[in-house]
């Protein structure tokens, strides 16, 4: 039945008022503007992501960072560990942009070779930590019961040590080396990823399509890897990237302390451990101002893409 003439109808009333908003609330963010078909709901969080301007400039940075570890062998001046003495702590030059050390080596170059160490320790701590953390968690909240409670008294326990201390402990131990460094932070990280997925796993077997799943006879298992996994990799991917940031931070403290990565290998905490005295700091700020600088810049850009993976995969923190 078509409105009376004149007067003005539903249709003309809706276009006047504008688009119809999407299921987030914003049409520009719900639909292609070029086809007008919904946005699945990566390409809505990527379109969040890009609005995030820290987040984009941190990815940059984290890029960049990549592309010199990856690259180190062609972007370094020189050897990182040639020994030089007739170099002795020369301040930045022609030769040496950011001088030399007490041993006459380069400092851009094991700055670069550094990256390797730092980046290679966080990706690999953080990732290890990560799919612990979840492995258990679910098992936390989709089991239940006495495992539920084994798991949890776990997590509690560890998280009640000091977990730098115990490190320096266990490093001692067992020796400094990349792969023991990653081994021990790892261990000591994945408890925060899984109270984070136990956490979500207890709200989504309460949901309507687990019950479902549940009622037409799927297996524990199975709703834990078909419906449930994909419900808590948003959270736990914010997690894996804030945890990365904290394992380079500890791999440098470990490194300052004398802890890192072994002799001659080049790393930022080692590069601070050698630049720790009084002489050094005040006459010689080449020696510790660029790996300070290095750690500073790598911790704040990881962090940024933690804030804008955060607000993308989670449209409520906006």
């Amino acid at each position: 039945m078509s409105d009376a003439p004149g007067m003005p109808s539903a249709t003309t009333d809706l276009l006047a008022d504008g688009p119809v908003p999407g299921p987030l609330g914003s049409a520009d963010e719900a639909f292609d503007p070029t086809s007008m078909r919904p946005l699945s709901p990566l390409r809505m969080a990527m379109r969040r992501f890009r609005r995030h301007r820290l987040a984009m400039v941190g990815l940059v940075v984290l890029v960049l960072l990549v592309v010199v570890a990856v690259c180190a062998p062609l972007l370094a001046p020189g050897d990182p560990n040639l020994v030089d003495l007739a170099s002795f702590q020369k301040p930045p030059s022609a030769e040496h942009w950011l001088g030399t050390d007490s041993a006459g080596r380069d400092v851009l170059s094991r700055l670069i070779y550094g990256t390797r160490v730092s980046l290679t320790v966080g990706i690999a701590a953080a990732l290890s930590a990560g799919v612990l953390g979840l492995a258990l968690g679910l098992l936390a909240g989709i089991l239940g019961g006495w495992v539920d409670t084994v798991i949890m008294r776990v997590v509690e326990v560890i998280l009640s040590f000091p977990s730098l201390i115990v490190i320096i402990l266990l490093i001692a131990v067992l020796g400094p080396s990349i792969s023991t460094i990653v081994l021990v932070i790892a261990v000591f990280e994945w408890p925060t990823a899984c109270r984070i997925v136990r956490q979500m796993a207890l709200s989504l077997r309460e949901m309507d399509f687990v019950l479902a799943a549940r009622a037409i006879g799927c297996s524990k298992l199975r709703i834990m890897t078909r419906h449930v996994v994909g419900g808590v990799v948003s959270p736990l991917t914010v997690v894996v990237t804030l945890l990365s940031a904290q394992a380079i931070l500890l791999e440098a403290a470990l490194s300052f302390l004398g802890l890192g990565v072994t002799q001659p290998q080049s790393s930022w905490g080692g590069m601070l451990q050698r630049a720790q005295s009084l002489t050094i700091l005040q006459g010689m700020p080449w020696l510790w101002l660029p790996p300070g600088i290095a750690i500073a810049v790598t911790v704040l850009a990881i962090n940024f893409v933690g804030d804008g993976l955060r607000d993308a995969l989670d449209p409520r923190q906006q």
